[in-house]
């Protein structure tokens, strides 16, 4: 039977955002953090054997108590006897140590599902941003599905913008079809195992290329199948983010998404 988790990825600083205190996953979106709001998305499918959240090393206690404040009891070491079903379901969450690289990040997660006995042929990671909180249902449950049939899955939306490509950040050298073209979001889902050997293969050079998982794949040649995202599904990067984000919410409070 294949094991599924979940990989919330929190190992960014947010230098984008300006002079905060905090990284930008810790920032207050409507009365919470943006972090507990995507692990709340998370915590409602019983599909996932885990949800790991992989933050900074230094912010792990800070984590688990925002963790503790939220959703209680739903850190695997604070596990209570009695808990109500909204907690059994957040109960399957554990704070690890991100990378030094999201991808870095990414086998983290993996080697701790490895050192669980859980790495197996069929194992499947739904990754995602944390900094991503309005993820809807639709987008996870579509995601877990794809994962259980294909190698990988990427959430994309259609490019609405015209991209221009510049190899000398001077002139544009190219105008590529709109047509062909897909703004990438998350979650990115994977056959674990098959995830990790693809990253093992990869030299030095061609992982510093990387920009996310789903490029080890492609570069792998290793087919990628697309599921729709949301125009929604933002990612919260820039200080007024925060504000497009809290519009959005304030939007579907009630609907079920």
């Amino acid at each position: 039977m294949s094991k599924i988790y979940a990989l919330l990825v929190a190992g960014g600083k947010g230098t984008r955002m300006g002079n905060t205190e905090k990284p930008k996953q810790f920032l207050e979106l409507a009365g919470k953090p943006v972090l507990i709001h995507t692990a709340e998305r998370f915590a409602q499918f019983a599909e996932f054997e885990e949800i790991l959240i992989l933050t900074p090393e230094a912010w792990i206690g800070y984590t688990e108590e925002l963790l503790e404040k939220y959703l209680p009891g739903s850190c695997a070491s604070s596990a209570r006897p009695e808990r109500s079903a909204v907690d059994v379901r957040s109960s399957r969450i554990r704070v690890l140590a991100g990378g030094a690289t999201r991808n870095e990040t990414v086998m983290n997660g993996i080697r701790h599902i490895e050192e669980a006995g859980n790495l197996i042929e069929d194992t499947v990671i739904v990754t995602h941003d944390c900094v991503r909180p309005l993820v809807t249902e639709r987008i996870i449950q579509e995601n877990i599905e794809g994962g259980l049939k294909y190698t990988a899955c990427n959430t994309v939306v259609p490019a609405t913008d015209t991209i221009m490509v510049s190899k000398d950040g001077d002139m544009i050298c190219e105008v590529p079809d709109r047509a062909y073209l897909y703004q990438s979001q998350t979650p990115q889902t994977f056959k674990a195992k098959q995830l990790k050997e693809c990253y093992e293969c990869l030299n030095e050079e061609e992982k510093e290329r990387l920009t996310d998982a789903c490029k080890i794949m492609v570069l792998s040649g290793v087919p990628v199948h697309m599921i729709q995202g949301d125009a929604a599904n933002i990612k919260i990067t820039y200080a007024q983010d925060l504000k497009v984000a809290e519009t959005l919410l304030s939007q579907t409070v009630g609907e079920n998404r």
